[in-house]
């Protein structure tokens, strides 16, 4: 009889590694690895050797990179979406594609189970979960971290002893670094120093995409961007697809220092934690859409998109990407769009991005109207109607409570 089979989420590393033996053992499972590539620039090489030697049965190396810069990363840019006003989503994106691609190979392999490696204590557990929940509602969920009664490993130590004594000598390293995620977007850091709000981090040691504005060049650099319905389209008049737009984005930002952030965030299960973002493409981006909107969406449309892009970011961050709310959001999103085309171009100098003109054949900036210049369109004398209406809440009020005040004092 055929066992049966688990797809296990897997990067090459030491944790997942250990989980293919364990799921073995503990299940008897059958263990289908698969590793969804969204940019994370891994050694991809000898993974399926990996793989095999311990002990699965099969590898699937899936490369969703444009699917995840076109189908995820460009609906966060359009909505504005940061969470806390500081994160721009670059891992909250990409789960719940990974989890999108673990069902697709979970229904193409008939596996009863999806095993991911994420902790108890972040906010990745939710994400993968939630995802799974909702596009594949009746397959099981196994996270090892969170079985206390059959995954005994604690530390590195542990999980390389467990993997020799299952005949899986593979050079891990026994040494503590930072906990990263990385993918097209961004690069994440967690630990060492950084576990403790009250240290600076070692920026020399951490960053990984750029260097630090002091280190930057001491000479701006000029960037010019097309978009096309709030998708962006060129850099510096060459076209490209959105991937290859974030991979410049993120070479031009790294060199000069733009997009790290350090921030103590609200994780979704109920505790702090604090972590240091490296974005340099996505914080370009990001700004240069802003840039353009700023011209082209009215006041009215502005108000009510900055409120649904902080309750998309909420959403996203919480893992909430296969919900109707998600949908209804982004139909909202997508309806502000249709006009947001033309150019941006800005300078980028020691972390700072500064503008430095855009244009629209949709603005509805009209410089007869914003010039200290009397046009047809504007009767000064206008104004002064329109003010005694706006404020004729604020005057009523006023009266009010000075006739009261009158009334008691002739008490």
């Amino acid at each position: 009889m055929a066992k049966e089979k688990v797809v296990l989420a897997y990067s090459g590393g030491l944790d997942t590694t250990a989980t293919i033996p364990w799921l073995k053992e503990t299940y008897g499972y059958d263990v289908v690895c698969c590793c969804v590539n969204v940019g994370q620039e891994s050694e991809l090489d000898g993974l399926s050797e990996r793989a095999s030697l311990s002990g699965a049965s099969k590898l699937y190396i899936m490369d969703v990179v444009d699917e995840f810069a076109d189908d995820y990363i460009v609906p966060v840019v359009q909505a504005d979406a940061v969470y806390e006003d500081k994160y721009l989503l670059g891992t909250s994106m990409a789960r719940p594609l990974i989890a999108k691609k673990l069902v697709e190979v979970a229904r193409k392999e008939g596996a009863v189970a999806i095993c991911h490696g994420a902790t108890g204590k972040g906010n990745d557990q939710v994400r993968f979960e939630l995802g799974i929940k909702a596009l594949a509602p009746d397959i099981k969920i196994i996270a090892p971290w969170r079985c206390n009664d059959t995954w005994k490993m604690k530390s590195r130590d542990d999980e390389i002893a467990y993997c020799k004594a299952h005949g899986i000598d593979l050079p891990f390293s026994a040494d503590s670094s930072y906990s990263r995620d990385r993918n097209l977007w961004h690069i994440s850091h967690e630990g060492l120093e950084l576990e403790n709000p009250a240290n600076e981090p070692n920026y020399d040691h951490l960053l990984v995409l750029g260097v630090t504005p002091e280190k930057a060049p001491d000479k701006p650099e000029y960037v010019t961007m097309t978009f096309e319905g709030g998708v962006p389209k060129s850099i510096n008049g060459e076209e490209m697809k959105v991937s290859d737009i974030i991979r410049k984005l993120n070479v031009l930002g790294g060199k000069h220092g733009i997009g790290i952030v350090d921030i103590v965030e609200n994780r979704v299960v109920g505790m702090k934690s604090r972590g240091v973002y490296e974005t340099p493409g996505g914080t370009i981006l990001m700004a240069a859409h802003q840039q353009l909107e700023e011209l082209i969406l009215d006041r009215a449309t502005m108000e009510v998109k900055k409120n649904i892009a902080n309750k998309y970011a909420q959403v996203i961050y919480e893992g909430k990407w296969f919900t109707p709310l998600r949908e209804a959001l982004q139909a909202f999103v997508v309806s502000t769009q249709k006009y947001v085309t033309g150019t941006v171009k800005f300078k980028l100098y020691k972390g700072n991005i500064i503008r430095a003109g855009s244009t629209s054949p949709y603005s509805l900036y009209s410089e007869s109207l914003a010039s200290f210049t009397t046009g047809d369109l504007y009767d000064h004398h206008d104004a002064e109607g329109f003010i005694t209406l706006f404020g004729l809440p604020l005057k009523v009020r006023a009266m009010r409570l000075q006739q009261v005040k009158e009334q008691q004092n002739n008490l």
